[in-house]
């Protein structure tokens, strides 16, 4: 989608109600479901983190989304497709703030180029204890993207063509974090698997923009 159509269809989410935990659910691991009731309860002793949609036009003025592939380590993410973004600092005035400089960090887009749009459902995730607050922003200016080496193992520059189209929602038999093969929902992405918490927040970022479309 050329960039300049989805900005204009974009700039109608404002007042639009979040689709919330409908849309979630649609891309939750089946296992996963059995917590919904006692999210809130869980919330309340978790870390929090924030993370950031950014959508932002490629050299052909066509519409993108830039997603990370993070690096193999000893944590529950390890080698996982996500948003950038990451934990609430103490010096961290917001989430809102914890997601733009969390995304300068881990791909360089400057905190003052992007503008944010809305704040989305925030989603409880089991195994890292960490509540994320997700945020939909926009930049205006193709990205010189700076990839934060440390942490990030590549950068995925999702169309939103690709994003949108529904042939590349489906299932795979993929392993938990419990040790457990499971057959869980999907994206596949550039060649990536997108699953769990990530899959979850794309579904609704997917479900309220198809509103505007």
């Amino acid at each position: 989608m050329d960039f300049d159509t989805f900005l204009k269809s974009i700039s109608k989410i404002e007042h639009i109600p979040l689709p919330g935990n409908d849309s979630q659910i649609k891309m939750s691991p089946s296992y996963r479901l059995k917590l919904i009731e006692r999210q809130g309860e869980l919330m309340k002793n978790s870390r929090k983190a924030g993370v950031m949609a950014l959508f932002y036009p490629d050299l052909e003025h066509q519409t993108k989304l830039i997603l990370i592939l993070r690096k193999t380590y000893s944590g529950v993410h390890s080698a996982q497709v996500g948003f950038p973004g990451g934990k609430l600092e103490p010096e961290d005035p917001s989430l809102e703030y914890a997601a733009l400089r969390e995304t300068f960090e881990e791909v360089g887009v400057p905190i003052g180029a992007i503008k944010v749009l809305k704040a989305m459902s925030t989603l409880y995730i089991p195994p890292s204890n960490f509540t994320v607050y997700p945020f939909l922003g926009i930049t205006q200016q193709t990205p010189e993207f700076i990839k934060q080496d440390d942490e990030v193992e590549d950068l995925i520059e999702v169309s939103f063509n690709d994003f949108i189209n529904e042939d590349h929602v489906g299932t795979q038999m993929l392993m938990t974090s419990l040790n457990k093969e499971v057959e869980v929902p999907v994206f596949k992405l550039n060649g990536h698997t997108v699953w769990g918490a990530t899959a979850m927040m794309l579904s609704e970022i997917k479900d309220l923009i198809k509103t505007v479309l």
